[in-house]
């Protein structure tokens, strides 16, 4: 086997009182292809940064091979600077190279780096990534907040380079297609399979079952060491001494086992009183906002117990959709006609309904008190989120605290707490690990109301998915009995930009213009300079915050600074967010006057 040219050698790191790493071992060689996998909270993107030499470890050895250059695209990546281009050569790549690649991955150079949503903010920094040619590239869930053609196209980039790449990620169908090498950072160690993703999860199985087996043959041990020990190892002190110590290292042993052993997510989802048979009867369905159309001529049938999962590029209209099925917006044309007793219960991708300021416990039971209502039935909150794996001391943290992962559990403790016999999620794989994605699944597979999908993650799709609506962006939808596999092998190319929508799909409603307004109002405008202003000011801040949160020590030196940081912090997120639509709004009305005006 070729010698590794970046690696970690009995690596230990500390979080405060928290060990986090004890004897890391863990090497790429040239051209490998490797994931890691953990639980959320394991130290997954830690041990990234210290791959990239961005945090130093306690103790133990990082070894790089002399003149390697490493990339890690993080998985919330700042993008800095007056253009994309200014950002994608800023770490050294030439700018033909960086104009290159930012055009590879469809974004103009020449565009000014505030204002991007979550997924071009993504393939701006895989853009910069790929354009300085690393020897060793490392991603932090790369496909977050991409769609499920630029998560093919990354595939076949990853396939195409001559880097080491190491990529922590919670889509399985993307490391099934890229990787060859599995770590898993389990208990504070990575151990390593090699073989790709597809081997993994039967190879953790074989691994749990051998230390269920060391562990039940240690409590045997330990059974008989103890029943020696109270038969009187006073009166033989001296000559048994060293068999008391391995009765406390015994002892010792299994704290250890119990302290690392994680509790279990207690997910359950109860329906409501059943709905009506017909639960959205849509027909001759069209949107359109300013000049570009989301919708033309669409129709479709939900009935009680369908899986409905919805499909396509970003900004096809997804969520929109689901808003119209919902009647919680208007079509342009068509009418929605929904069920009787419809209950719904609602995860956004935004998570919106985590407003600032609010703690653990006020986001379960916003009415006060410390009963949170379960399916009808009170229960205590502090139970109710240990079922979600929160622990007691987290209740009165500000939700800004939590990682990517808690909140999303957060917000499916809110939902799943609520009887409900329609359940819409979007995009609800986000940050969740494995664990906690097959749960979801087998719990969403025994629902027994009617549940709408938005996602990009294809194994989830297929898994759960009794039909598949796809939206292409240019106005055409199309709806196909099964998962994602079913819809690409009855619909291939439509999708695609180039692609034209099938004969058989109706032509979208034509747009008026606007009869007389030609440009933004002058109130409008000046919203829209304030807005190009405040944005990169936002982003500032942000970054400001989060560095000063990553200071280990903050939260036990100052445990206020650290709330009131943290509070800033999660206000920052929202306004940039709420900054960011506000803006994208105003450009496409503008855009869609200047076209009318031309």
């Amino acid at each position: 086997m070729a010698a590794p040219i970046l690696s970690l050698r009995d690596v230990r790191l500390a979080d405060g009182a928290r060990l986090m790493f004890d004897g890391v071992d863990l090497g790429l060689e040239r051209r490998v292809r490797a994931c890691l996998v953990g639980r959320n909270g394991a130290g997954k993107s830690t041990l990234l940064r210290i791959l990239a030499g961005t945090v130093a470890a306690d103790g133990g050895e990082r070894f790089a091979t002399p003149g390697l250059k490493v990339v890690l695209v993080a998985q919330e990546p700042a993008i800095e600077g007056e253009s994309l281009l200014a950002y994608a050569s800023a770490g050294g790549a030439a700018d033909h190279e960086a104009a290159a690649a930012l055009e590879s991955f469809g974004l103009d150079p020449a565009r000014p780096t505030a204002g991007l949503s979550g997924g071009e903010a993504r393939r701006a920094a895989l853009a910069r990534a790929f354009a300085e040619a690393p020897d060793v590239l490392l991603l932090d869930e790369p496909t977050n907040h991409l769609d499920i053609l630029a998560i093919e196209a990354l595939e076949a980039r990853l396939a195409r380079s001559a880097a080491a790449i190491l990529v922590v990620s919670h889509d399985r169908a993307f490391l099934e297609r890229v990787t060859t090498r599995c770590f898993w950072l389990e208990n504070r160690r990575v151990r390593r399979l090699d073989g790709g993703f597809a081997r993994f999860e039967a190879w953790v199985e074989a691994q749990e079952a051998a230390e269920a087996e060391t562990g039940r043959r240690l409590e045997k041990t330990l059974e008989r060491e103890q029943h020696w020990l109270e038969r009187g190892v006073t009166g033989r002190r001296a000559r048994n001494e060293g068999r008391r110590r391995r009765l406390m290292a015994l002892r010792q042993e299994k704290a250890e086992r119990l302290r690392l052993s994680r509790g279990e997510l207690a997910l359950a989802a109860g329906a409501a009183v059943p709905s009506g048979k017909r639960v959205v009867e849509a027909k001759g369905l069209s949107k359109a906002y300013g000049a570009r159309t989301l919708l033309g001529n669409f129709s479709t049938r939900i009935l009680r117990g369908d899986r409905v999962a919805i499909v396509g590029p970003n900004g096809a209209g997804k969520t929109t959709l689901v808003k119209i099925l919902l009647g919680e917006v208007a079509p342009d044309a068509g009418s929605v006609v929904l069920g009787a007793n419809l209950e719904v219960a609602y995860v956004d991708q935004a998570r919106a309904d985590l407003t600032e300021g609010m703690t653990l416990v006020q986001a379960l039971a916003p009415l006060g008190g410390d009963q949170v209502m379960v399916q009808g039935r009170p229960r205590h909150v502090a139970a109710y989120a240990a079922d979600f794996l929160f622990r007691e001391d987290q209740l009165r943290q500000p939700v800004a605290s939590l990682s990517g992962g808690e909140r999303n559990r957060l917000l499916l403790a809110r939902a799943l707490a609520k009887p409900s016999n329609v359940m819409v999620l979007d995009e609800p794989t986000n940050d969740l690990d494995m664990e906690t994605l097959d749960l979801l699944e087998e719990v969403l597979a025994d629902y027994e109301g009617t549940l709408i999908l938005v996602s990009h993650d294809r194994d989830f799709v297929n898994r759960l998915a009794t039909s598949t609506i796809a939206l292409n962006g240019r106005g055409a939808a199309v709806e196909t009995p099964g998962g994602w596999t079913d819809f690409v092998e009855q619909n291939p190319g439509f999708l695609a930009v180039e692609a034209r929508a099938p004969t058989a799909a109706p032509k979208p409603a034509p747009l008026r213009a606007p009869a007389v307004q030609t440009k933004l109002s002058f109130k409008d405008q000046r919203r829209l300079d304030e807005l190009e202003t405040r944005l990169p000011a936002l982003a500032d801040e942000i970054e400001r915050l989060e560095t000063r949160l990553s200071n280990p020590d903050l939260y036990a030196r100052d445990r206020a600074a650290w709330d009131k940081a943290s509070l800033a912090l999660e206000n920052a997120r929202q306004a940039l967010a709420a900054a960011e639509t506000e803006w994208l709004e105003l450009e496409e009305r503008k855009e869609a006057l200047a076209a009318a005006r031309s």
